[in-house]
C-alpha cells in the first residue's frame, strides 16, 4: 500500500482553531488483491457459469473485461474463480450477455455476495479440499439424492463405520488424519437433522447392507440407524432388492446435489483418487435420468424399512 500524508500547518503569524494543530490527509492506493491460490468448487461454479454465459452469448473474454474496465487477465482470473465479483458486477455481466433467465442470474448473485464460514473450514488445511467442497456442496443443495450399491450413503455412516471402511485406504492413514476424517463425515450428517434439514432421497441396494462392515455388531447397528434416519421426513430411503429383475446398474453410483435453479445441479462421484464433481449440463441430465430410473426399480419406502429390518436381523 503506497501512502501520500499531505501536512498543512497553520502559520505562525495566525490565529484560531488551527493553531498549533497539524491537519493529516492520507490518501490510499492500494495494490490489487492478488489472485487466489485455492479457490473452492463453489468459487470456481461461480465463475464457470459466468464464462458459459459469455460464451454463449458470442462475446469476447477482452470485450467483457473492457465492459468492467479490467483487462483479459483479470476476465480469466474472474471466470476460473481466482478473483471474487460484486453482484453488481454479475447482473452488468448478465444484462450484456442479453441473459433473460432472471433465476439463474438472481442465484448467480446470491453467489457472489455469500460469506459462508461454514463448520468445514476447521478442517482446513487438515483434509483435502474435495473433501471441504463436498461438505459445502451439502450445506447448499436444495435437495439431495444419492444411489450407492456397495457402500452405506455417507451421510447414514456411524462412526464405528466410517473407521472401518479407512482402514482400507491405501496407503494407511496416520492416526491424526484417521480421526479428522471420521470426525469430518459424522459431521456432514447435521445436514439432515439441522434446523434447515435438506430432503434427502437415498437409493440403496441389498448388497451394500449385506456386507458386513466392521463387526456384526456394528453392522447391525449401522442397520439400525439407516431405519431410524428413514422415519425423518425430509429422508427417503429406498432399496433395491437382490431379486428385481432387469437391474443392471451394480457399478452405478452417485451424489446429485440440486441447486436453486437447475442450471446450478451438481454431480458427485467417488474415485480412488478422490472426489469428482460434474457440472456440464448434458452430464447432470444423464446422471439425473439414471437416478430416476434406478430409483423407480427401487421398492416402495416402506417395503425397505420391512427389509432392512429382516436384514439386521438375520444378522
Amino acid at each position: 500500500m503506497i501512502r501520500i500524508n499531505l501536512v498543512r500547518r497553520k502559520s505562525r503569524l495566525g490565529g484560531g482553531p488551527w493553531q498549533g494543530e497539524l491537519n493529516t490527509l492520507s490518501l490510499e492506493k492500494r495494490e490489487p488483491m492478488p489472485p487466489r491460490s485455492n479457490p473452492t468448487a463453489r468459487q470456481e461454479r461461480l465463475g464457470t457459469e459466468l464464462r458459459r454465459l459469455r460464451e454463449a452469448a458470442g462475446v469476447t473474454a477482452r470485450d467483457a473485461a473492457a465492459l468492467l474496465g479490467s483487462g483479459a487477465t483479470q476476465m480469466s482470473h474472474l471466470e476460473a474463480g481466482r478473483f471474487g465479483v460484486s453482484e453488481e458486477r454479475v447482473r452488468r455481466l448478465a444484462s450484456y450477455y442479453e441473459c433473460g433467465n432472471a433465476q439463474l442470474i438472481d442465484a448467480l448473485a446470491a453467489m457472489a455476495t455469500e460469506r459462508v464460514e461454514g463448520w468445514w473450514e476447521e478442517f482446513r488445511g487438515v483434509l483435502t479440499p474435495r473433501l471441504l467442497d463436498l461438505a459445502e456442496l451439502e450445506h447448499h443443495a436444495h435437495c439431495l439424492r444419492q444411489v450407492e450399491v456397495i457402500h452405506i450413503p455417507g451421510l447414514f455412516q456411524l462412526e464405528d463405520h466410517v473407521r472401518a471402511m479407512l482402514t482400507y485406504v491405501v496407503p494407511q492413514l496416520p492416526d491424526s488424519e484417521l480421526e479428522h476424517r471420521i470426525a469430518f463425515r459424522v459431521r456432514r450428517q447435521s445436514i439432515l437433522t439441522s434446523p434447515r434439514a435438506v430432503p434427502f432421497d437415498a437409493v440403496i441396494h441389498e448388497a451394500a447392507l449385506r456386507i458386513k462392515v466392521g463387526s456384526t455388531k456394528t453392522s447391525r447397528s449401522q442397520l439400525e440407524h439407516i431405519l431410524e434416519m428413514s422415519e425423518l421426513e425430509n429422508v427417503t430411503v429406498r432399496v433395491i432388492p437382490f431379486d428385481i429383475e432387469g437391474f443392471a446398474g451394480a457399478g452405478f453410483a452417485m451424489l446429485h446435489a440440486s441447486g436453486p435453479v437447475p442450471e446450478l445441479d451438481t454431480v458427485q462421484l467417488d474415485a480412488a483418487h478422490g472426489s469428482l464433481l460434474i457440472d456440464a449440463a448434458p452430464q447432470v441430465h444423464k446422471y439425473r435420468t439414471l437416478f430416476e430410473k434406478t430409483q423407480g426399480m427401487a421398492l416402495s419406502a416402506a417395503e425397505s424399512r420391512d427389509l432392512i429390518r429382516r436384514i439386521a436381523h438375520d444378522m
